[in-house]
């Protein structure tokens, strides 16, 4: 799953970045609404975390313009504890949630991780395929009852696909969601950790589609004779 902070609070922004990735997140970062706005207006992110007193271009501005550009991914705005108009501007303008300064990191994320599964339309925060559960919160998967330690991005790459079951992905959308802006693409890489994922799982969830990519769901079960 990717992610783009805009804070121009460069602290702040660092503690963001560094939380979001050590939770197992591709994170780009803008420190600006003119530079945040283009990112998000160009890469497809899956949420994205927006400060309301921006430079250059303020919060508000920035998320109108993207709902009128019908940019639909999540966003979580960040706002002043005093300023209660600044919460409902942001909502009309098209927010989905809000966290006040100062906050605790555990909420902002926990915040995150509620609006992406809405948004793949899950209730909870753990996923199931088959036997394979992802639980969000921790990062953690478990199959049958046995915990799979898995790398950040075989953990990014899991995660997306069973965010989405159900639905094929391509190769070039596991790319642009895996990867955060400075990382030296390779469609080649998403096949590689495919097959370290099938045998790290031990099950079959991940199925090739000729042509098309991959797409997560229960193994079938073995025909009757």
């Amino acid at each position: 799953m990717r992610l783009l902070v805009i804070e121009d609070d460069r602290d702040l922004n660092r503690q963001l970045v560094a939380a979001l990735e050590d939770a197992g997140y591709a994170v780009d970062k803008a420190f600006d609404g003119e530079e945040g706005h283009f990112l998000g207006d160009t890469e497809p992110y899956d949420g994205v975390i927006l400060d309301m007193g921006l430079p250059l271009m303020d919060g508000i501005r920035v998320l109108e313009k993207w709902r009128r550009g019908g940019r639909t991914m999540p966003v979580l705005i960040l706002t002043a504890r005093d300023r209660w108009s600044e919460k409902v501007q942001g909502f009309d303008a098209g927010a989905d949630d809000y966290v006040t300064k100062p906050f605790h990191m555990e909420e902002v994320l926990a915040r995150l991780r509620a609006l992406l599964r809405r948004a793949a339309g899950h209730a909870t925060s753990e996923l199931m395929c088959g036997p394979v559960l992802l639980d969000t919160r921790s990062s953690r998967v478990v199959v049958d009852g046995s915990a799979v330690r898995l790398t950040s991005h075989e953990y990014r790459l899991l995660a997306y696909l069973m965010h989405h079951q159900g639905r094929v992905v391509s190769r070039t959308e596991l790319v642009e969601h895996l990867y955060d802006q400075d990382f030296d693409r390779d469609s080649n890489t998403i096949e590689v950790f495919v097959g370290r994922l099938r045998k790290k799982l031990g099950v079959d969830i991940i199925q090739t589609v000729r042509g098309l990519g991959y797409i997560a769901a229960p193994p079938e079960p073995p025909a009757k004779r």
